[in-house]
């Protein structure tokens, strides 16, 4: 049975399932708290390499043998196996009564873990509001990175509020009816910005093309190039300035009601690959929407 000092966790055995991108930059973080990860489970080359580089102390065990070694099991695996994994341990009893079981998916409160809170286990969501790329900073990010938590009970709640506090980050409670509406806005900003951004700079690279830039690198399809130096200060203020204000952050022509600039767009886009004027003409339609552009711009957009 786990114990308690307060409302905050005693120091825990962690078990992680798998070492994956998520899974190891909360262990790491957990085991910076002074908590200590025991075991995880990892079956790719990139997962052992990453158990091995940032858990160098801890065994790799099978699933089962690492849900059996812990206290706070974290289960870190795809949304799609989530679901597999909590009822293989439950049928296999892997689980001791009392166990803190907490997965890491964003679309899922509890309930998903109702076959384990049945056998005496307690049930918590903790989901980092963060994107997970495999790379050092997944771990540096972690502080101050806010994390969505749904529990069944006030305890549980303050058990993953504890955990959440300890690792650096900010917590805050979903409503276990609001997870995939909370999973789809996140998703919507983090996702949908890369397809932007990448549509952008492939514009403005095929606009750059051909074209003298004062001894600077060619242009290329590679990251880190003249295109993103140009696109990411201006990405970055947008970015703030519709943080700390909002839809005033709203520049260019569609708030400017500028028609023809937009048609102009849209043409000059079309030329360079139709798919990409189609996500142009979608994204500047809802832009009009939110900004009540006028009827010649909308008319321009919906054709």
């Amino acid at each position: 049975m786990v114990q308690f000092d307060g409302l905050r966790p005693a120091r825990l055995k962690v078990g992680v399932i798998s070492a994956g991108r998520v899974g190891t930059a909360l262990g790491v973080a957990l085991e910076r708290a002074d908590h200590v990860v025991v075991a995880c489970s990892a079956v790719s080359r990139a997962s052992l390499q990453r158990a091995e580089r940032w858990l160098p102390d801890t065994s790799v065990l099978p699933p089962p043998d690492v849900a059996a070694a812990a206290e706070l099991l974290l289960l870190a695996v795809p949304d799609t196996e989530l679901a597999g994994l909590v009822s293989g341990l439950a049928a296999t009893s892997a689980v001791r009564p009392g166990t803190l079981v907490a997965h890491t998916s964003g679309a899922n409160g509890v309930g998903i873990l109702a076959p384990l809170t049945r056998q005496g286990c307690i049930p918590l969501a903790i989901h980092p509001a963060m994107t997970f790329t495999g790379s050092d900073e997944d771990i540096s990010r972690l502080p101050d990175t806010c994390f969505g938590i749904t529990a069944a009970d006030g305890v549980g709640y303050a058990i993953a509020q504890s955990l959440v506090l300890e690792m650096g980050g900010e917590p805050f409670s979903v409503r276990e009816d609001a997870r995939i509406l909370y999973h789809a806005a996140l998703a919507h900003a983090s996702n949908h910005i890369v397809t932007v951004l990448a549509d952008a700079l492939e514009a403005l690279r095929a606009a750059l093309r051909g074209s003298e830039l004062l001894g600077q690198q060619c242009v290329d399809d590679q990251p880190g190039g003249i295109a993103e130096r140009i696109i990411g200060p201006l990405a970055r203020a947008a970015l703030e300035n519709t943080l700390q204000r909002g839809q005033a952050a709203l520049t260019g022509p569609i708030a400017r009601g500028d028609a023809a600039a937009v048609a102009g767009h849209l043409a000059a886009l079309t030329g360079v690959d139709p798919q990409l004027a189609h996500a142009y003409r979608v994204n500047a339609l809802r832009t009009a929407q939110r900004a009540h552009a006028p009827a010649d711009v909308v008319e321009v957009l919906a054709r």
